[in-house]
């Protein structure tokens, strides 16, 4: 083949040969001792100067995210599709195929083989281009370390592969100096591991997923041959790139040279080169968009542990730092996912709403005193692809629908914060049967002008009145959801009590308007009890694990554990866990909230619920509450176990006038009851500890005192709670 070098560059060529062929003859006229003496001297004394990427290798190597098994493969991170193998996971065929193509004396020169470079060096200024390689794979390896070595600034490591005479000078320096403090074998290893074989692989592991879909150490001899070929030019021969003729003349000559060094005789040689260039191409997954495949629905979780990542010291000082210690540390990373409970909450997810469906049920399972967050559904396609015209989130997205954040406030979780007030309550010394007479509509001290006011002020009604007025206690008001009665109950209390123990609890207002209420005006947010805030599915979950926990509060941890390459696990994953309630005040709640799923309090005190279908579902202890908001805009169930909360909350994400109705409910409680069955399902049968007599009270049911008696007004709409909007604007004109 003609070469195509410049006139200078072959001018080039010819001089650094003369200067390289000089330095040969002048060391090849010393006497032998002496030889051995200066070259030993020089590189140790070289080695005192190695760079610090030679002396301990950092390259870039790619992340594996698991589930919590540890063997089902959820992504990859990577700017450097490569991973690091040992000597012993690499199929010998391999190591001997690189040497016979590359450096067949590398078993017996010290680094540098001088007799080979100006062999080579001469060969090519004769045939006007690089017929010949005189590099040693050590140098080789001191090459591709340095001109990758993320420490180095881009200069140093352009100037790694500069046709000079000092830069080559400097390599067999280098070169020689390694040659005394490593085996043979381990600058093998470490060259095996760095080298480009082409379309996209760096080292032999990704090669061989790469090209042939298995590990290295499964390598045939043809295989091995092959990916030795494609070292020397490696986007010249890929086969993968439509160069198959070229990768299999270059296969033809490393099984050629294999046999001369007696690494394999002719006839296995002649049988290799007959056999047919069988690929098996395999992409490996690059971040959240290409999870295992059939599995997008994964992306959220992975998404969720990425922004998670970010965050954590222990992987850089920045954000930039810690992505780039993601996509080039060689991570292994074992998630809280959980395959089996993901696959159920993705199945009730879809089968509520499909995925062309403009609304949403984001689901979020998570284990009390861990917060391992075991599960992240919802009925979109985690993906970059592009949506019907005037579609922003469906069928595809990558907002955070489940936990939040970035333009994610949330979306209203109606009476499922009465929890909220309950627990204030009862850590007030208030106890569950304290009693009143919930009337349909009660007078608050909001002023208010609109529609349905009581004289002047917010009064917010029940539902049902029918099934919610009445005499109520802390059980059966919370069972069938009274709102008049936890409003009233939140006065008694102090609003800004009940906004700060949701916020011990873990809900973060992201709302801006939501953020300042509770900032600024908290113990003037009536209405906060009635689920007026946006939430999460995810903070929601969490916050009633805190209660499963019995008041043990766990920041919610996406991983188990973290291994850097080096094999040392990194100081994260553990439970970040503090006491934010008292054992007995959980136990109250927990106790109550018996109520709404159908089955009965420690002390009888259950008189009908709100999602009465779970006891039937989860077939154990189980507790939780139903929430919708006005007009029935969102519908949400969260209900837990000792080892599981899950929460789901239907709405549409992107236009919150667009109601999903009440006929959904059932749906949605559904679908969360079957999330925590098979969350439980093969765990032992635990059951909630009963409150203290001190905390449940007198449950007896004394003629209450006669409750505020509102004039008649316009019936209200059946709905827990008004606009948050309107509710908002009232409480700024309160009197």
């Amino acid at each position: 083949m003609p070469s195509s070098r410049s006139p200078l560059s072959r001018l080039f060529t010819v001089l650094l040969a003369g200067l390289l062929a000089g330095l040969v003859l002048a060391v090849a006229a010393l006497p032998g001792n002496l030889i051995g003496g200066q070259l030993t001297k020089a590189a140790l004394g070289a080695y005192a100067e190695l760079p610090d990427a030679l002396r301990t290798p950092a390259q870039p190597q790619r992340s594996y995210l698991y589930a919590n098994d540890g063997k089902t493969l959820i992504t990859t991170f990577y700017d450097v599709n490569r991973t690091d193998v040992p000597l012993a996971e690499i199929a010998p065929v391999m190591r001997q195929a690189i040497v016979a193509a590359e450096d067949r004396r590398f078993y017996s020169h010290g680094g540098a083989d001088l007799r080979g470079i100006a062999r080579a060096l001469v060969a090519n200024v004769r045939g006007g281009g690089t017929e010949q390689g005189g590099s040693t794979l050590t140098m080789q390896y001191v090459r591709n370390v340095l001109k990758t070595d993320p420490t180095r600034t881009a200069e140093e490591r352009q100037a790694a592969t500069e046709q000079t005479v000092g830069r080559k000078l400097q390599e067999i320096r280098y070169a020689t100096a390694l040659e005394k403090s490593l085996s043979k074998d381990e600058i093998l290893n470490r060259y095996l591991n760095i080298a480009y074989f082409g379309s996209g692989a760096y080292g032999v592991a990704a090669a061989s997923q790469r090209y042939f879909g298995k590990a290295p150490a499964d390598l045939t001899l043809g295989e091995a041959a092959l990916l030795a070929g494609l070292v020397q030019s490696p986007d010249e021969y890929s086969p993968i790139d439509g160069n198959a003729q070229q990768a299999l003349q270059r296969r033809a000559y490393v099984l050629d040279a294999m046999a001369a060094t007696g690494a394999i005789s002719p006839a296995q040689a002649a049988a290799a080169k007959a056999e047919k260039l069988t690929l098996h191409p395999t992409a490996q997954p690059n971040g959240c968009t290409a999870v295992a495949q059939g599995h997008d629905d994964w992306g959220f979780f992975c998404d969720y542990l990425r922004q998670w990542w970010l965050t954590q010291p222990a992987f850089g000082g920045t954000a930039e730092e810690r992505e780039q210690a993601l996509r080039r540390g060689g991570y292994t990373v074992v998630t809280t996912l959980d395959p089996k409970i993901q696959e159920t909450a993705q199945q009730q997810a879809t089968a509520v709403y499909g995925y062309d469906n403009k609304r949403a049920l984001p689901i979020a399972a998570v284990q009390p005193g861990t917060g391992r967050v075991l599960a992240m559904a919802v009925n979109r396609h985690y993906s970059l692809a592009a949506n019907p015209a005037g579609e922003a989130n469906h069928p595809n997205t990558v907002n955070p629908l489940i936990s939040g954040g970035a333009s994610v406030d949330g979306y209203q979780a109606g009476s499922t914060f009465k929890l909220f007030t309950m627990l204030a309550a009862l850590e007030a010394g208030k106890t569950l049967s304290t009693g009143f007479d919930a009337p349909e509509k009660l007078p608050t001290r909001y002023a208010s002008d609109a529609e349905g006011n009581c004289d002047g002020t917010w009064c917010p009604a029940n539902a049902n009145p029918e099934w919610m007025d009445g005499y109520r206690m802390m059980w059966d008001g919370f069972g069938r959801s009274v709102n008049t009665y936890f409003v009233w109950l939140a006065e008694q209390v102090g609003e800004d009590k009940v906004v700060e123990m949701a916020q011990r609890l873990g809900i973060t207002f992201r709302a801006d308007a939501d953020a300042a209420f509770a900032k600024n005006d908290a113990k003037n947010w009536g209405a906060f009890t009635l689920g007026v805030a946006a939430t999460t599915p995810l903070d929601l979950a969490n916050a009633y694990a805190t209660v499963a926990a019995e008041g043990t509060y766990c920041t919610p941890q996406p991983v188990v554990s973290v291994t850097a390459a080096n094999g040392e696990k990194v100081a994260v994953g553990q439970p970040s866990c503090k006491k934010v309630l008292e054992p007995d005040v959980a136990r109250a709640a927990t106790d109550a909230a018996r109520c709404p799923v159908g089955q009965q309090s420690a002390y009888g005190q259950c008189n009908g619920g709100t999602a009465t279908s779970v006891d039937r579902i989860v077939g154990r202890p189980v507790a939780g509450k139903t929430g919708s908001s006005e007009q029935n805009a969102t519908e949400t169930f969260v209900g837990f176990t000792p080892q599981v909360a899950v929460a789901g909350i239907a709405a549409d994400p992107d236009d919150s006038t667009d109601l999903v109705g009440s006929a959904v409910q059932t749906k949605v409680i559904d679908a969360v009851a079957r999330v925590i069955r098979t969350a439980v399902s093969g765990q032992p049968v635990r059951d909630f500890t009963a409150p203290s007599r001190e905390l449940a009270g007198d449950p007896q049911r004394p003629k209450p005192e006669p409750a505020p008696t509102p004039k008649p007004t316009p019936s209200p709409s059946p709905s827990d709670n008004l606009p948050s909007d309107l509710l908002r604007w009232l409480q700024n004109r309160r009197g």
